[in-house]
């Protein structure tokens, strides 16, 4: 049981260290609103792939992969998030440069996502892609032990998975934070705020147009 277990972390860490659309989350937040509001996203991010385990642990992730309507339409859903998340990104990018705004700075209150918002925007990330509940479904039969309870070890295996998560995306979080006045210069944060918007909606129109 043990080394199911330690195989799976090992396999979840490979794959959380890709990055992805929670990890570009994590760094605008961070970069927008401080340390606190890319923790927040981390969290929220950890939260949604837990939910996503125990959906699957009793079957719902794999009904909603058989029901291909359900199934689209979260795909879509999820699809529409990012692109709203990724051209909210340029448009607050392109007024506070229109502006004339320090971009040294934090940004003025309305831009800079609160605690609350930014785990938001992380939990629903996640829980709006299902790719998140077929991970479960596709891989944590390749690591039950032979004789154990699917429902128990599957939350076990969402734990360990939500755990490594919030951890790796803290990481980025405390790190970003470190390079705040870095990442705040104009050019460096203009490139970066182009780059994370740009590639949230090419993510959310890639995944649309795969949909359908």
């Amino acid at each position: 049981m043990l080394t199911a277990f330690a195989s799976f972390a090992l396999f979840a860490l490979l794959v959380t260290v890709v990055p992805g659309p929670d990890t570009l989350l994590v760094l605008r937040n961070c970069v927008r609103g401080g340390r606190l509001p890319g923790i927040a996203t981390a969290l929220g991010a950890a939260v949604g792939s837990l939910v996503w385990a125990v959906a699957a642990a009793v079957g719902l992730a794999a009904a909603l992969h058989r029901w291909d309507a359900a199934f689209a339409v979260v795909r879509l859903a999820g699809a529409a998030y990012l692109v709203l998340l990724g051209a909210q990104a340029l448009w607050a990018h392109r007024r506070s440069a229109s502006n004339g705004a320090d971009a040294t700075a934090a940004l003025p209150e309305g831009l800079a996502p609160t605690t609350f918002l930014a785990f938001r925007q992380g939990l629903l990330s996640c829980l709006l892609n299902p790719k998140v509940g077929l991970f479960f479904v596709a891989v944590a039969p390749q690591f039950l032990p032979e004789g154990a309870s699917v429902l128990s070890v599957t939350l076990i295996f969402g734990v360990i998975d939500a755990v490594i998560a919030a951890g790796w995306l803290i990481l980025v979080a405390v790190f970003a934070a470190r390079l705040l006045s870095w990442l705040r210069r104009p050019r460096v944060n203009t490139a970066l705020e182009r780059a994370t918007g740009g590639v949230l909606v090419v993510l959310g129109l890639g995944t649309a147009v795969e949909t359908l």
